[in-house]
């Protein structure tokens, strides 16, 4: 039974990918927000529903293991995604395609935010009614991140350069408010519940499938569930690149991997034992290594932008696919 729930959950929660990112490319045009910040916010944040979801109910459960897992794994498995993506956009590297100073300037902002938990290991375990203090710093500086990167739509000062491969953000549809814009921010938040109900489903029946196969909760949360949760960045990335939305695609994966540090901040404050950064163990600090190196590599692809590499798959893809299943494979084992 518990089998047959997390795959109907993981089913819905594909389902639901693919028809956010729909959404979400039509409402950066109406809204005036952009592909880059849209992807960065709203559809990064409703597509890691699923996976706080899981993290939060963890953790509250004391199984922090699980929850610290699921976080990092999925920052992980998202970034392999842009790999997957690179292998499906066949007219040149996505990444010198998807040229967008915003998304540069969001790859820095995860790799900041992900020093936070690994620096926040190693100071006091003090904590102020359950929640450690870096908690409260980690939620600011995602908050102020964004904020300061948003204003690079209207004010640039870097600009890429622009070349015959490069796919631009442009605005298929007018700035507008109205009934059917209405209709579409009701339909977003219905498939954004969806994701939360198949993350709470996926906890119960994931830690179960765990119990009775004797899988450790550090491979269930790195692997299976990361995966399982992960899967509305995926599809909604492939279905970005599909239409041509390439800074979406890209916004979507890092907007999103920054929305999931904040799956260690939402843990804490679920925890009641203590500071969840101080049960992190060593296989966890490797992850936030980890994923701190996939992000480099991607912002040196996003600056470099070369043009065709291998197949038309730029080598710092190749290099990411490399590091992320080679780390996977040390740190499981």
């Amino acid at each position: 039974m518990e089998i047959f729930t997390f795959i109907l959950s993981t089913i819905t929660i594909a389902f639901a990918g693919t028809k956010l990112s729909y959404i979400a490319d039509r409402l950066a045009d109406r809204t005036g927000m952009g592909e880059a910040i849209m992807g960065a916010t709203l559809l990064g944040a409703s597509t890691s529903i699923s996976g706080s979801t899981l993290s939060v109910l963890s953790s509250f459960n004391g199984h922090t293991d699980l929850a610290i897992s699921n976080a990092l794994g999925g920052i992980a498995f998202q970034t392999f995604f842009l790999f997957v993506a690179d292998l499906v956009y066949r007219k040149s590297n996505l990444e010198h395609a998807a040229a967008s100073s915003t998304n540069v300037m969001l790859s820095s902002l995860l790799i900041a935010l992900l020093t936070i938990p690994l620096i926040t290991f190693t100071l006091s375990e003090e904590t102020f009614f359950s929640v450690h203090p870096m908690t409260v710093i980690l939620f600011i500086s995602y908050l102020l991140g964004l904020k300061y990167c948003s204003f690079e739509k209207n004010d640039r000062m870097w600009f890429p350069k622009k070349t015959k491969e490069t796919v631009e953000d442009l605005q298929d549809e007018p700035v507008q408010g109205g009934r059917d814009t209405l209709i579409m921010w009701v339909k977003f938040l219905f498939l954004a519940l969806l994701l939360l109900v198949s993350g709470f489903f996926i906890e119960k029946s994931g830690t179960q499938i765990a119990q009775d196969f004797g899988i450790s909760h550090l491979l269930l949360g790195s692997v299976f569930t990361a995966l399982s949760t992960s899967l509305p960045e995926l599809i909604t990335t492939l279905a970005a690149v599909k239409r041509g939305a390439l800074t979406l695609a890209v916004g979507g994966i890092v907007g999103g991997n920054s929305f999931d540090v904040l799956f260690l901040a939402f843990s804490d404050v679920s925890y009641r034992k203590g500071s969840i950064y101080h049960v992190m163990t060593s296989e966890h600090i490797s992850l936030l290594g980890l994923n701190i190196l996939l992000t480099s590599v991607l912002l040196l692809g996003l600056i470099r932008r070369e043009k065709f590499g291998v197949a038309n798959i730029g080598w710092e893809s190749i290099l990411i696919a490399f590091i992320f299943l080679s780390g996977f494979i040390f740190i499981i084992n």
